[in-house]
């Protein structure tokens, strides 16, 4: 997709929960989404944030069709653009209307767009918005923790990292090809 996901609903019409309270986020051990920072405008440019609960459900966050991608999607990914450290910098909007400067070497080549909206940790807290994109991947390390990719404000590199799956992160969808 071009765009970070906004749906508030699984595939099959199911309401996906949103957590604003940092005490409920923090228990969480289901699908719940929120807004960065829980100011709703964020959403028309950077999208909701998920916990990693809402994209593993079986009700399926991504529409018909499409799926979140995993680890290898993305390393493959960073692969055809050069490798993991450029590829990044074709993947991150061009300017610092949303990240901060330098942004360095923000091309966008890929037409993906990627923006800076941060996270939601697992105790609540919104961090690194401006500074960095985080994307969940469907790949889980083990029970408490999933893999996410991430790019700078200050880097070209795209970063494979994982977090705890109560955190919330952005959700890009691919086809799914399978």
């Amino acid at each position: 997709m071009a765009e970070n996901l906004k749906t508030t609903h699984y595939r099959n019409g199911d309401m996906v929960a949103n957590v604003v309270d940092s005490k409920d986020w923090d228990e969480l051990f289901s699908g719940a989404w929120c807004d960065i920072n829980n100011h709703s405008p964020n959403a028309a440019v950077f999208g909701h944030l998920y916990n990693w609960y809402a994209l593993n459900d079986a009700r399926g966050l991504c529409p018909a069709g499409w799926r979140i991608p995993t680890d290898d999607d993305w390393t493959v990914m960073a692969e055809f653009l050069g490798g993991e450290q450029v590829s990044g910098g074709k993947l991150k909007e061009t300017d610092t209307l949303y990240w901060h400067s330098p942004n360095t070497g923000a091309t966008n080549v890929t037409g993906f767009t990627g923006l800076p909206g941060g996270s939601r940790q697992k105790d609540g807290p919104f961090w690194y918005f401006g500074y960095y994109g985080l994307w969940w991947t469907s790949t889980e390390e083990n029970s408490e923790f999933a893999f996410y990719r991430s790019m700078s404000y200050d880097n070209t590199a795209l970063f494979s990292n994982h977090f705890r799956k109560n955190c919330g992160l952005a959700v890009r969808c691919i086809k799914d090809n399978l």
